[in-house]
C-alpha cells in the first residue's frame, strides 16, 4: 500500500452523470450540480467535440471520472494501453477522483459489453489486490472500488462481498464507491436483506455514493428479478436504502446515474435535487446530534 498516494475529494453533495445532450442546460442552466461524472472510455481520444465540452465543463464543475473497461477482476493481466490512456486522461482533467467496478469485462483479447461478476474466493482476493495496486501506481491516485450489481452468487465463493471488499481496501489503500442501487439489485436478486448487507459494509472506507433506477422482470420461474438499467427514476426502495445509509455516514458525495433512455436536463435535476435535500438533512441532523 502506498500511503503518499492522495485520496478522492468530491465535494459531500449530489452529482450527475454528464451527457452531451445537456451541455447548452448545463452551460446555461442557474442550478449547478454538486458534481459531474463521466465514463472515462468516452474521452480516450485526443480531440474533438467530447473534449471541447468536457474541457469547458471542467472549469466551473468538480470532477469524477468512472471507468468502464479496465477489467480489474479479469483473469488476464491489466490492459497497460488501457491505463497509459487513463493516466493521460486523468493528467489533462485532474479530476477529483477515478473509479472503477469489482468486475471483469474481457478476456482472451475480446472485450464485452458488460461488468461480469467474480468468484469471493482467496485466489480472486490476491488478484484484485494486485490489480488495484497497479492501477493506483500507473494512475498516481487512490481508486474507487464500486459494488457490482449481480444476478447469482457462485457455488465456490467462500468470502462474503463486504469482507472481500472491506479487504481489498485494507490491503491497497483505495476507497470504495457504494452503489446503492447495486445493493438493491444483488440482494433482492439472492435473496437477502439489503439493509442487513449495509449493516456489513465498511463504510468507513466510502468515497462516493450512486444512485440509480433499475428495472424489475421475472425469471423463467416467476420470480421477481431486478435489472440494473440506468434507465429510469430512483425507486422508492432505493431512496429509503439511502435515507438510512446517510443517518449513519453523514453527507457523502453522491451520483445520480441515467445511462440508457436518457430525459431532458429538467428530469435529471430534479432526481439531484431530491438526493440533495437528503444529503442536507443528514448534515443538519449531524448538527443536532
Amino acid at each position: 500500500m502506498n500511503a503518499m498516494l492522495p485520496h478522492a475529494s468530491l465535494p459531500p453533495r449530489a452529482g450527475t452523470a454528464f451527457k452531451p445532450l445537456h451541455f447548452a442546460a448545463l452551460q446555461s442552466g442557474d442550478v449547478a450540480p454538486g458534481f459531474l461524472e463521466v465514463h472515462a472510455e468516452n474521452y480516450m481520444g485526443d480531440g474533438g467535440l467530447p473534449h471541447a465540452q468536457l474541457g469547458k465543463l471542467r472549469t466551473d464543475h468538480a470532477l469524477s471520472l468512472h471507468g468502464v473497461g479496465l477489467s480489474i477482476g479479469g483473469a488476464a493481466a491489466l490492459d497497460r494501453d488501457h491505463l497509459q490512456r487513463l493516466r493521460r486522461l486523468c493528467d489533462r482533467y485532474q479530476p477529483h477522483s477515478f473509479s472503477e467496478h469489482l468486475a471483469w469485462s474481457s478476456h482472451d483479447g475480446a472485450f464485452l459489453n458488460d461488468l461480469l461478476p467474480l468468484p469471493y474466493t482467496e485466489d480472486t482476493l490476491r488478484r484484485v489486490i494486485t490489480h488495484v495496486e497497479q492501477t493506483q501506481t500507473a494512475l498516481g491516485r487512490r481508486i474507487l472500488l464500486e459494488n457490482p450489481a449481480t444476478y447469482l452468487q457462485f457455488a465456490a465463493s467462500t468470502i462474503p462481498e463486504t469482507e472481500f471488499l472491506a479487504e481489498i481496501a485494507a490491503r491497497t489503500g483505495c476507497s470504495l464507491l457504494l452503489d446503492v442501487t447495486n445493493v438493491l439489485v444483488a440482494c433482492r436478486n439472492r435473496g437477502e436483506d439489503p439493509h442487513a448487507y449495509l449493516a456489513r459494509f465498511p463504510l468507513q472506507q466510502v468515497g462516493e455514493i450512486h444512485l440509480a433506477g433499475h428495472h424489475t422482470t421475472e425469471d423463467r420461474h416467476g420470480a421477481a428479478l431486478l435489472i440494473d438499467d440506468h434507465g429510469n427514476r430512483i425507486a422508492a426502495e432505493t431512496w429509503q436504502l439511502y435515507e438510512s445509509l446517510l443517518a449513519r455516514t453523514g453527507p457523502l458525495p453522491t451520483l445520480v446515474e441515467w445511462d440508457n433512455d436518457v430525459p431532458d436536463w429538467n428530469v435529471l435535476l430534479t432526481e439531484a435535487q431530491a438526493a440533495q435535500q437528503l444529503l442536507d438533512r443528514a448534515a443538519r441532523n449531524m448538527k443536532a446530534a
